[in-house]
């Protein structure tokens, strides 16, 4: 009995309450294989990251406009439910770069930095990112980590950084300006305002950047922020810097996160979730795709196996609940995670145990981080977001696509340019939109034989046969790609006007339509009107079951014309292809075929295909060449080539070359009836129509060539291999 394969409602709706559950029991799936061994490498690996997430959650926080403590408390919060509910044991979940700078005009738009309503907003806007990503995770939509393309992110992330760049020099100089999303604005206050730069925090600010960039070449080990916030810190209070007028963080709150509605005293509104919806949703996408491509990364690297719905789920999750303890949208860094790789972490304890330190700090430390430099944090800012960008991949996307480049750079423009969730929403749209295109519209390209023969290749370099054009198609032939693949067709025979013969292999269309027959049926039609024709091979037996049902192929093709692969090109050189071109004016051998043609190219000499009635001349059928032969002065001249001639040649021909008739035309009588045949009938045409323009008017050829008179059952000589005839 045959049995359904696709599960059930029933069998789908416990398969999804499963999943579910696989979900939320994430901890206990994770400590049940925790072994103690690991636990002191996980320890380690933790406190390494946590020296660097510190400095770089005071620092990210500030692009957002948003207090150190706020920063420190998304770093604590975020890695510990990022790493028990997410899939990668080396992802660390916490504030990253450029979603800090997207973040901020989105903050903006609500209320004004140093605000409850602007810390409200920050807490509010990470819970609704979170919820999308709980939903993705809850429809199995982790697979789509390509929300925008790696040329999206390349143009989106550049912008950022220069975004970040010019933002932190206004801490640089140590001058004071309303924040602003808005890049322009930026350097209107900055160029208006360089003259009251504040001198020692240039130069504070100027030496923790030189300080940044020598501890970075020394590798991700030596906790490089951490050093020059430190040291920063210590030039303030031994130098008395803040006296001289040095900004510094202030006062961060030594207490554990509490909840946002008891710290900034106030409940969300319809009005505020309305405005942050949209550029949360921006926010969850970048977010969300910085997460699982920093896992995939790892996960490559260890062999370890991913599950992208049990990562958007944990992002998701980290997400809530960092905004509902005063913090702000968080995700997976790159740099945080390669670091807890190459620390020697083991297991997902590693980012438990990084935010169980940073909560440390923070109850023990936070009195004295409040002397922390602004000027400092601005310096190490300058160089992370350099970092940012990766010119190597930048290069690599010039060098290899136009299409991706000018996505690249359009993001970049977009991100200077535009509000930034509209950026990169816009960039996300692009790339899905150039995604379905490129999914649904076949590819269509011309294919000749590799140097070996052996296989059909996409190489424009290589010469193609005047004759005959081979068009590979790889994709449905459905409504919205037929438009598409006439446009191919039509530009490749503008490009190749003498191929009156046109070869569609099909072995990659999967599907056809009502839409695809007719394309195909209008292609027929204007090769044969034009002296051509249509053959397709390889064709994929649902494909051809669809056009023998619409009656294409016994109506308008002709199963004759649906050819193998094996021993097309030999059939058409046979039926449709012109010895003649192949002779005299065509230089090349595309085809294995093409190799024992003798190739004499007579150049402007070349007669030309008669381009209208023959005149007195007449291509007569078989039976008729046959009666016109008995006549006392018929001359029966065979005008193919050697080669040809001892395969196959009727009893009393005489051997003459078209390339010899046309030196000796003038000498052949011209009161005698010459007779003419050829392969397929068509050399003998030309040659009728030369000796037609010269004066002759007793002139017959065989219609059809030698192929008309064998399919008639009329004898014919053929020589063998020692040079003796026998008569067929």
């Amino acid at each position: 009995m045959w049995k359904n394969p696709l599960p059930s409602m029933g069998e789908q709706s416990e398969q999804y309450a499963r999943n579910i559950k696989a979900y939320i029991i994430r901890p206990w799936t994770i400590l049940q294989n925790i072994r103690l061994k690991d636990i002191p490498a996980d320890l380690l690996a933790g406190l390494t990251v946590a020296a660097v997430a510190i400095p770089q959650a005071i620092a990210y926080a500030s692009i957002a406009e948003l207090p150190p403590h706020i920063g420190l408390y998304t770093a604590a919060v975020a890695a510990i439910v990022g790493s028990l509910w997410g899939s990668s044991r080396f992802l660390a979940t916490g504030p990253v770069n450029a979603l800090s700078l997207l973040v901020l005009p989105l903050l903006l738009s609500v209320a004004l930095p140093g605000t409850s309503e602007y810390f409200l907003a920050a807490s509010l806007n990470a819970v609704i990112a979170g919820v999308i990503g709980m939903a993705m995770a809850f429809v199995r939509l982790g697979a789509v980590v390509t929300l925008a393309s790696r040329s999206v992110l390349l143009g989106f992330v550049a912008g950022a950084a220069l975004h970040i760049a010019v933002g932190q020099t206004r801490h640089l100089m140590g001058v004071d300006f309303p924040a602003s999303s808005e890049l322009y604005e930026i350097i209107r206050h900055l160029f208006n305002q360089s003259s009251d730069a504040h001198g020692i925090s240039l130069m504070l600010g100027t030496g923790s950047l030189l300080l940044m960039v020598i501890l970075r070449q020394f590798g991700t080990r030596v906790p490089a922020g951490l050093i020059v916030i430190l040291t920063s810190s210590v030039a303030v209070i031994f130098f008395g810097l803040e006296e001289l007028g040095v900004r510094i963080i202030g006062d961060i709150p030594r207490s554990l996160p509490p909840p946002t509605w008891i710290s900034t005293g106030m409940m969300p509104d319809l009005h505020m979730i309305r405005a942050l919806v949209i550029g949360s949703a921006a926010v969850a996408a970048l977010g969300l795709v910085e997460a699982v491509a920093a896992s995939q990364t790892l996960a490559r690297r260890t062999g370890d196996r991913l599950d992208s719905n049990q990562e958007f789920f944990g992002q998701g999750l980290a997400n809530i609940v960092s905004g509902l303890f005063s913090g702000y949208a968080s995700s997976g860094s790159f740099t945080r995670s390669a670091l807890a790789q190459q620390s020697g972490a083991k297991s997902h304890l590693t980012g438990v145990f990084t935010g169980i330190i940073i909560l440390a700090a923070l109850l023990i430390l936070s009195p004295y981080a409040r002397i922390i430099p602004r000027a400092a944090i601005a310096g190490v800012l300058l160089v992370i977001a350099w970092g940012m960008i990766d010119w190597k991949a930048i290069r690599r996307v010039i060098q290899t696509s136009r299409m991706e480049t000018i996505i690249m750079g359009g993001t970049f423009l977009a991100t200077l340019v535009l509000p930034l969730d509209f950026a990169i929403l816009s960039g996300v749209v692009f790339s899905l939109t150039l995604f379905i295109v490129r999914s649904t519209l076949p590819r269509v390209y011309p294919v000749v034989p590799d140097p070996t023969y052996r296989h059909l290749i996409h190489n424009p370099e290589l010469p193609v046969c005047p004759q005959l054009g081979l068009m590979n198609i790889r994709g449905p032939l459905f409504f919205g790609a037929v438009h598409h693949i006439e446009e191919e067709l039509r530009h490749n025979h503008k490009r190749y006007r003498g191929q009156r013969t046109l070869v569609l292999r099909m072995n990659a269309v999967d599907q056809c339509d009502i839409s695809g027959i007719e394309m195909l049926e209008s292609t027929v039609q204007t090769y044969r009107q034009m002296g051509g024709d249509v053959y397709l091979v390889r064709l994929r037996k649902p494909v051809k079951k669809v056009l023998e049902h619409s009656g294409f192929i016994d109506k308008t093709l002709g199963r004759d014309h649906i050819l193998p692969q094996e021993g097309a090109i030999e059939y058409l050189f046979e039926h449709d292809i012109d010895p003649h071109i192949c002779i005299y004016e065509c230089e090349h051998r595309v085809f294995s075929e093409c190799q024992t043609v003798l190739k004499h190219v007579y150049g402007d000499h070349v007669p030309s295909a008669p381009t209208g009635p023959l005149g007195h001349h007449l291509h007569v059928p078989p039976e008729e060449f046959q009666e016109l032969m008995a006549k006392p002065d018929a001359l029966l001249f065979d005008v193919r080539e050697p080669a040809e001639h001892r395969r196959a040649h009727i009893e009393g021909v005489e051997l003459l070359p078209l390339r010899d008739l046309l030196r000796t035309a003038a000498d052949l009588p011209r009161d005698r009836l010459i007779l003419l045949a050829c392969r397929s009938g068509r050399r003998a045409a030309r040659a009728l129509y030369v000796l037609e323009e010269m004066g002759f008017n007793k002139l017959a050829g065989l219609r059809g060539g030698i192929l008309a008179w064998r399919a008639a059952k009329l004898p014919v000589i053929v020589e063998n291999n020692l040079g003796s005839e026998d008569k067929k």
